[in-house]
């Protein structure tokens, strides 16, 4: 862990990749100048000729098996599937599918790849979600996303007006192509709570955008649970439209045999006296199963009073899985609280699997008892009781395959 306190402007804490069994705290230095660490190698835009073809040499996609995409990156996938929707939402709350003119559409963050850019330039019309102002849902949102084959785009909007507080779930099952922009509008002194989960066929691909401006002294809590999916690859990113905004970020994987799940965060603290905090844990299992973590935060010079702290820890439970997790961290102004990040990836801790087996408990069990250990801080947080035991049996039936 790294803790910056009065630090000097324009510094840069960039963390490494670190390999099974190793920790990694950010290390500050001076720079001459802010690096692009942080930023996409093009400025973001909604046009998606601004966005070259990627190659994969570049530094946001060398992670990324790209001729796994399906055509999403190159623009050569076409809309030829279907995606089952369902919207359960509480009395109050309005569902409206509107044209790409929408003011709405596009107001929480643009585009910062060419997938994300594809997505916009190719969906029909969006759907737009409205917590009324004021409005204290006791009921959670419930989205049900299920594919049925082919490649589908998509944009939605979650407007949580000023004052009002809901919990979202973005449910992800099926098979096929997706991209799409998903956008969160936190209205001043709104709270909101997000929940997505990818549960995908094991032959889908998943690409998507989350953009969240987040509105004075408003607070966003987004947990991340991502299990199915041959390619996952998810940007959410954070920016702050007053001061007094929190936001507090956690991610749950569990990667099996072969899959590639990419969680890649941007916070970007744009206003003052704003707070952030990232903790996303995964378990990794399986010849080719790979795991990617990019964690960036940018703290510009406008954002004085700043709180902010990311982590993110690995287990790695059997040979021929792979790691890589790069937390990134650029301080632009020294009138800070705090800031630091950490990221750790190794196997089980000898020590803890020996305590319970002292006490007799088998080896097998003990290794699960730590695995749900593992994963219990964040599924806890979740909230909605269905979805927590969903969760808890799927890693326990991930656990069979493995411990």
């Amino acid at each position: 862990m790294a803790e910056a306190q009065n630090a000097p402007k324009n510094l840069t804490v960039q963390g490494g990749t670190p390999a099974a069994g190793s920790t990694t705290a950010g290390a500050i230095a001076v720079a001459a100048e802010s690096t692009v660490a942080t930023r996409m190698s093009a400025p973001p835009s909604f046009d998606v000729a601004d966005f070259p073809v990627p190659h994969g040499r570049e530094e946001e996609w060398r992670f990324t098996p790209l001729a796994r995409l399906r055509g999403l990156h190159d623009g050569t996938a076409v809309a030829n599937g279907t995606m089952k929707a369902q919207i359960d939402a509480p009395e109050g709350v309005t569902v409206e599918s509107v044209e790409r003119g929408d003011a709405r559409i596009g107001k929480a963050g643009t585009p910062v790849d060419r997938i994300a850019a594809q997505a916009f330039s190719s969906f029909t019309k969006a759907t737009v979600v409205t917590v009324p102002k004021e409005t204290v849902l006791t009921e959670p949102v419930r989205v049900s996303l299920h594919g049925e084959g082919g490649t589908t785009f998509g944009h939605t909007v979650f407007d949580v007006q000023a004052f009002a507080e809901a919990v979202i779930v973005i449910d992800h099952t099926g098979d096929g192509v997706r991209a799409a922009n998903v956008d969160f509008l936190v209205g001043d002194g709104a709270k909101l709570t997000v929940v997505s989960v990818q549960d995908w066929d094991d032959t889908a691909v998943h690409c998507s955008q989350h953009n969240t401006l987040i509105g004075r002294d408003a607070t966003f809590k987004s947990i991340v649970v991502t299990f199915g999916g041959d390619l996952v690859r998810l940007h959410p990113r954070i920016s702050y439209a007053g001061p007094g905004g929190e936001a507090e970020l956690l991610g749950l994987y569990f990667t099996d045999a072969d899959q590639h799940q990419e969680h890649r965060l941007l916070v970007t603290h744009d206003a003052p006296h704003c707070k952030s905090h990232v903790v996303y844990k995964g378990a990794l299992q399986g010849e080719g199963a790979h795991a990617v973590w990019i964690g960036d935060v940018l703290i510009e010079k406008s954002a004085e009073g700043t709180d902010t702290y990311e982590m993110n820890r690995n287990l790695v439970l059997t040979d021929g899985a792979r790691v890589d997790s790069v937390p990134n961290l650029e301080i632009e102004t020294g009138e800070i609280v705090g800031a630091g990040h950490a990221s750790a990836t190794g196997r089980f801790d000898d020590e803890q699997l020996f305590y319970l087996q002292a006490r007799g408990i088998p080896a097998d069990e003990a290794r699960r008892l730590v695995v749900r250990g593992f994963f219990a801080e964040l599924v806890q947080q979740i909230g909605v009781d269905d979805i927590e035991e969903r969760l808890l049996a799927k890693i326990e039936t991930e656990l069979e395959a493995s411990v």
